[in-house]
C-alpha cells in the first residue's frame, strides 16, 4: 500500500468519526481508568446491516514529561492505520510538555455483532443501554467499518485533551503539597532565591537547573522551571 493511500485511509476514518456520547467523567489522576467503548459502523457492501464493536480501552496512571520522552509502545493493540495516525499526533505535539497516558486496546474484551436495523436506531438503543447502566466511563461512537480503532484513536485523543487540564491541576497540586511537605525550609529558601536570580538574569536558569537536580526536587519545580526556560 503506498504512503498516500495509508494517509488518505486514517484521515477518512478520522474525519468519519462522531462520539455520540463521551465520557462522564475526566481520566483519572492517579490510577487507571478502563473506558468501555461501543463503535458502531455501516457495513460498506451491505446496506442495512451495521457492526457493533464492544471493548475496553485502558488508561495508565498520567505523568508529565517531555515530547522526547514520550513512549513507543503507547499503541499495542492497534493495527497498522491507527499507529499511523498516532505517530501523526505525536509528530504534531507542540508543547513543550505533555501528558503520557499508556495506553492499550484490551482484545481479551473486545466483542463484535451484526444487527440489521438503521444506524439511528442502532446508536440510540446502545446509548440508551450505556445510561441506563450508568457506565461513567462508557463512550459511544459511530464511525468507517475499516479501519475502524482509528476511530478509537481519535476519540481517546479527544478525551486526553479533555482530561488533561483537570489531571495537570491535580498533579500540580499533589507535587506542591509534597514538596511543602518533604522539603527542609533552608532548601527551599535556596531554591526560591535561585529563581529569583534566574528570572532576572536568564543566563542563571542553566544553573537554577542544575541545583535543583543536585537537590533532587527538579520534578517538583519543574513546571516553573519550564516556564523560565520559554520565556528565555
Amino acid at each position: 500500500m503506498q504512503e498516500g493511500t495509508k494517509n488518505f485511509d486514517f484521515w477518512y476514518a478520522v474525519h468519519h468519526t462522531n462520539v455520540v456520547r463521551g465520557p462522564s467523567r475526566a481520566l483519572e489522576t492517579f490510577g487507571e481508568t478502563r473506558v468501555l467503548y461501543h463503535h458502531i459502523a455501516e457495513l460498506p457492501d451491505d446496506p442495512g446491516k451495521v457492526r457493533v464493536r464492544e471493548g475496553r480501552l485502558e488508561a495508565h496512571k498520567p505523568a508529565i514529561i517531555t515530547p522526547e520522552a514520550y513512549m513507543d509502545g503507547a499503541a499495542e493493540g492497534f493495527g497498522e492505520q491507527a499507529r499511523a495516525y498516532l505517530e501523526f499526533l505525536k509528530q504534531h505535539e507542540d508543547s513543550i510538555r505533555i501528558l503520557q497516558y499508556g495506553y492499550k486496546l484490551s482484545q481479551e474484551a473486545f466483542s463484535e455483532q451484526v444487527v440489521t436495523d438503521s444506524m439511528e436506531a442502532i446508536t440510540a438503543r446502545v446509548v440508551a443501554d450505556v445510561v441506563e447502566r450508568n457506565e461513567v466511563f462508557g463512550a459511544v461512537i459511530q464511525g468507517v467499518d475499516d479501519p475502524w480503532d482509528v476511530s478509537l484513536v481519535h476519540f481517546f485523543w479527544l478525551h486526553v485533551n479533555a482530561s488533561a487540564p483537570v489531571n495537570v491541576r491535580e498533579l500540580e497540586a499533589a507535587r506542591r503539597r509534597s514538596a511543602l511537605d518533604g522539603l527542609p525550609e533552608t532548601v527551599r529558601i535556596e531554591i526560591e532565591a535561585a529563581f529569583e536570580k534566574a528570572q532576572a538574569d536568564p543566563r542563571l536558569v542553566h544553573e537554577l537547573g542544575a541545583l535543583l537536580r543536585r537537590k533532587g526536587v527538579f520534578e517538583q519545580y519543574q513546571d516553573r522551571f519550564f516556564k523560565l526556560v520559554r520565556r528565555g
